[in-house]
């Protein structure tokens, strides 16, 4: 069987998608009324939005061809859309209702904001840890 080692951007980009997957089946809402709850999860509504969406970024994620390597333009892109179109339907859902707000519509929205950025606006090369080489400086005699 291949191996499949990913590059960090990709990697941390799976590791978002799978965080809001997950996220979509914990309770978005709860209710309690005299000692009894309620609980709905975030598979309804636009939710089904930030669910595909989460769901678009890893399979993004799989269709580049070079694994080992940060996305490309056009793949960073469609991820950073489906990224930040999850986190924002998930917003809006929270927006809909707030005060019955629970844990599991913050960790989608947080998931959705922190796949953008991790795919869009952090650079490869702050993931690695390694610096790009600075241009040399004037030299003294």
């Amino acid at each position: 069987m291949e191996q499949m080692n990913f590059h960090k951007q990709k990697l941390f980009a799976l590791i978002a998608a799978g965080v809001g997957i997950i996220a979509m089946f914990l309770p978005w809402w709860k209710i309690s009324f005299f000692g009894m709850g309620q609980s709905v999860n975030g598979m309804r509504d636009l939710g089904i939005v930030t669910f595909l969406g989460f769901i678009g970024a890893g399979v993004v994620t799989f269709l580049d061809k070079e694994k080992t390597k940060p996305y490309s333009d056009q793949f960073k892109l469609i991820a950073a859309a489906c990224f930040a179109g999850a986190g924002l339907f998930a917003l809006i859902q929270f927006l809909r209702q707030t005060s019955f707000a629970s844990y599991g519509i913050w960790l989608a929205i947080i998931a959705g904001v922190a796949g953008a950025v991790l795919v869009y606006v952090i650079k490869p090369e702050q993931l690695e840890g390694t610096k790009p080489p600075s241009p040399p400086g004037p030299t003294s005699n």
